[in-house]
Formats: C-alpha cells, sequence, structure tokens
C-alpha cells in the first residue's frame, strides 16, 4: 500500500495527496458499511448535542494505522485523539475521520472524510472524500485542485447579492445564539444561506462552485484544513478568523472579489 512514498521519503505533495487519497476512500467504504447499521458507541463531546460514535472511532483508528505504516515518522493529529508523534521537521497530517458526524447518525447524506499534510509553510496536500457522492477532492499546494480528477477553477465575483454563501453552528447554544444575531443582517443582502453541517465538505463546495462563499466559527485545524486548501488551490480565497472575546476561531471562504464584502456583513 502506498508505494509512491518509497521514492518520495521526504514527502511531496503529489505523493502525500496520493496516501491521503488512498486512505480516505478506503475509510469512506468503512464509513459506508457503518452507516448501514444502527449507530453505537454513542458519547458527548464538547457538549450533548457534539456526538462521536463507534464509526468515528473505526474511521480514525483505519486511517491512522494506515499513515502510521506508510509515513512512521510524520506527526499525526486526529480529532478523536488518536495522536501520534513523529520526528522533528516531518510533515504534520490533520485527520478528520468523519466531517459531519450528526448528519451521519440522522441518515443525511452529507459527510466526509478529510486529509490534511502540512509543513513548516502550511497545508501542503489535502484530500476530501464524500463516499454518498463517489466525489473526492484532491489539492497540492501550488499544482491545483481537482474533483474525481477534473480540475477545478473558480472564477471570481463581485456580486455578494447574487452570492449563495454556505455557513455553520457551533455546539454551544451561547456561541450559536450570537451566530443566528449576526447572520440575521446578512440575509437581505445575499442570494440566500444553507447549513450543510461539514465544514470540510462545505469548503470544497465553494471550490466546485456550489457554493459562492462559506464562513464559520467554532471549526478546528482538522475540519478545514484541507478544504481550505482545496479552495485556494481553485482559485478561490480563504482567511482565518481569529479567536474574540464573544466567538471562537473560524474560517471564511469565497471565490474572489467576495471574501471582503462577505466579512463586512458577518464580521463587523
Amino acid at each position: 500500500m502506498c508505494a509512491v512514498t518509497a521514492a518520495d521519503p521526504m514527502g511531496t505533495g503529489p505523493a502525500l495527496a496520493a496516501v491521503a487519497e488512498e486512505i480516505a476512500i478506503e475509510a469512506g467504504r468503512l464509513l459506508m458499511g457503518h452507516a448501514e447499521g444502527p449507530a453505537r458507541g454513542l458519547a458527548s463531546k464538547s457538549t450533548r448535542t457534539d456526538l462521536v460514535s463507534d464509526a468515528d472511532r473505526a474511521s480514525e483508528a483505519l486511517i491512522v494505522d494506515r499513515l502510521r505504516a506508510a509515513r512512521p515518522d510524520d506527526t499525526i493529529l486526529a480529532e478523536e485523539g488518536t495522536d501520534h508523534a513523529g520526528a522533528e521537521g516531518r510533515v504534520r497530517w490533520l485527520v478528520d475521520p468523519l466531517d459531519g458526524t450528526i448528519n451521519f447518525l440522522w441518515g443525511i447524506p452529507h459527510w466526509c472524510v478529510s486529509l490534511a499534510a502540512s509543513d513548516a509553510a502550511g497545508a501542503l496536500a489535502g484530500v476530501v472524500h464524500d463516499p454518498n457522492r463517489d466525489e473526492t477532492f484532491v489539492a497540492v499546494r501550488d499544482r491545483g485542485a481537482t474533483l474525481n480528477g477534473r480540475a477545478l477553477a473558480l472564477g471570481p465575483s463581485e456580486d455578494l447579492a447574487e452570492a449563495l454563501v454556505g455557513t455553520g453552528f457551533n455546539y454551544s447554544a451561547a456561541v450559536r445564539d450570537r451566530q443566528v444575531g449576526r447572520l440575521a443582517p446578512a440575509m437581505a443582502r445575499v442570494r440566500d444561506i444553507r447549513r450543510m453541517g461539514a465544514a470540510a465538505l462545505d469548503l470544497s463546495w465553494v471550490a466546485a462552485e456550489r457554493f459562492d462563499a462559506f464562513f464559520e466559527r467554532g471549526v478546528e485545524p482538522w475540519d478545514t484544513a484541507a478544504g481550505a486548501l482545496v479552495v485556494r488551490e481553485a482559485g478561490g480565497q480563504t482567511i482565518d478568523l481569529a479567536t474574540t472575546e464573544d466567538m471562537p476561531a473560524g474560517i471564511a471562504a469565497a471565490r474572489k472579489g467576495l471574501l471582503d464584502p462577505l466579512l463586512a456583513l458577518v464580521e463587523p
């Protein structure tokens, strides 16, 4: 498995993307099997509405095992805590084994597997795999982004009023209440707003021109690293939103020309 790394021990972008794609697709098959049966091993995380299941854990175990076999000296940071400290100066992996757990548990077919490899300069390769649609988004820094092998090219726009915008909400009720307050002024200034529930996939949908923009606070690096790279390599823009006194950190992404006007609406 992943023999490409033998000829590329330091990890160039294309080699890392090949490793991530193979592993993400395998994890997707595992998750589709879990989706056919009842949910097992449910537990709460940050709040009682933030859930994890045996499907998340099984996917993470598979991904970490495969990464350690293919890239034993790399560092791994995975959402459910199965981390691995690698050698200094090596690649660091950010793993979301099941982004969109609530959708998964409720039978809503909008969830994905997300893997990103980073170096000192940031995200180097990213893969977001959607098993429900058999779609795989792949990005390599400075080499572009693809969807099932087809190059993605995101055109610019300056008309926020025509933009379809994606967003998401935090699991904290207090934060969610503030997010809704910020969202209200934007409702009349854009075409419409969608809340799908899987940030990695939502970001990839910006690159695929299904959304014109996306923003969310309360996301973690493993939620956004791969999808944000897909957006940038497709020709879009992203920005990290810093933590404030009343809001957690986040991300915004958009076609070129829409990011600043969007932030003016939702980040006063």
